[in-house]
């Protein structure tokens, strides 16, 4: 396993060796890395021990985590049969004494077989049913389940055999600024004229062509925010090579439209700056937006969890502001059905309407439903006060809570050998 993309570690204290933990996101969307790089942060502040980083597989989100110290990263192979070797040699050679692993379930099993202390960092706990068990890591040494408006019956069974379960509150990057001048700048009924749209969940496991997604969503997104005013707009996102600047139709974009991925610092700078988020409800981003009280239309769905995320945005802004996909695309109460057999099955047929629906004969007129759906959000957003309802309801200290369960974890030296 040769490292990819090494970066040199801070220096460790005088006289002191470093404790060497491991990180892991999960290969589906950014929102891991964007938790791993809040942890990061707080734990900068915290190195006693002083530690050293290595990161295992999160190929998607290690751009996000550049800013950070870690000593470098180490791929996984694809194959299953092979994880669990490739793991304990990884630890062996790096001499791995403790792990942080957000929502990849097997990478923290096989951590804990090869006996590292792991935190497990959940969080999604609101989307687990029994048909989930096996894949969860519920022997975790703290297994942190983040906060949620709500938890549905299926989930607590499951929930309540995870031996460390600590809940945590949102784990995000904390804002500069104080709620009182970000509330302010960001008061009712301002008109919006700079934008910001984030896709994210496009590398998802299963998912048979990213592009699907995007070529249905984005330009009715742009068409919708060209109608409601808007002047600039950056679309930001794990989109596919040079998509998003072929899917910008300069008649009917707003003005100033541009594109690329940005890295987790430089997309919070840019939602601070910006007046109105347009996002796939990926729940980072939702909790990010609303700690900056960033007004935010949830896009369609794209995934399982998204469909909570945006129910649970729209119940604690008290608004309507998620876009639906029509009902002949996609009915959610039937797919939220199908998670009783767990998450795979739900997703199978959220990607397979997904993509039906792009290569049908009607994409024009879903373009059209979906434009009017973000433009009618749009319009009901004016009403909205507060815009922290959902990231308040769950609170922001969630990455200082999942450091110290780390710290915890190692204790005064670190943990024995």
């Amino acid at each position: 396993m040769p490292p990819n993309a090494a970066m040199q570690s801070a220096a460790p204290a005088p006289g002191l060796d470093p404790v060497t933990v491991a990180l892991v996101g999960a290969e589906f969307g950014w929102g891991s890395s964007g938790k791993l790089s809040a942890v990061l942060s707080v734990l900068r502040d915290r190195s006693t021990p002083p530690l050293r980083f290595v990161g295992m597989a999160s190929g998607l989100g290690r751009p996000l985590l550049a800013e950070h110290a870690v000593d470098g990263w180490y791929d996984l192979p694809d194959d299953p049969r092979l994880l669990a070797p490739a793991v304990r040699e990884f630890v062996r050679s790096q001499g791995v004494r403790a792990a942080v692993v957000v929502l990849d379930g097997a990478a923290a099993q096989a951590l804990l077989a090869a006996g590292v202390p792991t935190v497990f960092v959940d969080s999604l706990p609101f989307l687990w049913s029994e048909g989930d068990r096996a894949s969860l890591p519920l022997d975790a040494t703290v297994y942190c389940a983040q906060k949620s408006v709500e938890l549905p019956t299926e989930c607590r069974a499951v929930l309540a055999d995870a031996r460390g379960l600590r809940w945590v509150e949102a784990v995000i990057a904390r804002p500069r600024a104080s709620a009182p001048e970000r509330a302010v700048r960001r008061g009712a009924g301002r008109p919006y004229r700079k934008a910001l749209i984030s896709l994210g969940g496009l590398r998802a496991p299963n998912l048979v062509d990213p592009e699907h997604y995007p070529r249905l969503v984005v330009p009715a997104a742009l068409e919708a925010l060209a109608a409601h005013g808007i002047e600039e707009v950056h679309i930001a996102g794990n989109l596919p090579g040079d998509l998003a600047g072929r899917l910008v139709d300069s008649s009917t974009a707003p003005p100033r439209t541009t594109a690329g991925p940005l890295g987790h610092g430089a997309f919070l700078e840019r939602l601070d700056a910006c007046d109105v988020l347009l996002t796939s409800p990926g729940l980072t981003t939702l909790l990010e937006a609303g700690g900056l009280h960033v007004p935010t239309v949830c896009l369609p769905p794209q995934n399982l969890s998204q469909i909570f995320n945006g129910r649970y945005h729209s119940q604690a802004l008290g608004a309507p502001l998620r876009v639906l996909w029509p009902k002949e695309v996609l009915a959610e109460d039937e797919v939220l059905a199908l998670r009783a057999k767990g998450e795979d099955h739900a997703l199978e047929r959220i990607y397979g309407a997904i993509g039906a629906a792009a290569r049908g004969d009607d994409r024009q007129d879903i373009g059209r439903a979906l434009r009017d759906g973000v433009l009618d959000a749009l319009r009901r957003s004016a009403g909205v006060d507060r815009w922290d309802a959902l990231t308040t309801a769950v609170g922001t200290r969630g990455a200082a809570q999942v450091a110290d369960a780390l710290l915890d974890v190692l204790g005064p030296a670190g943990p024995s050998s």
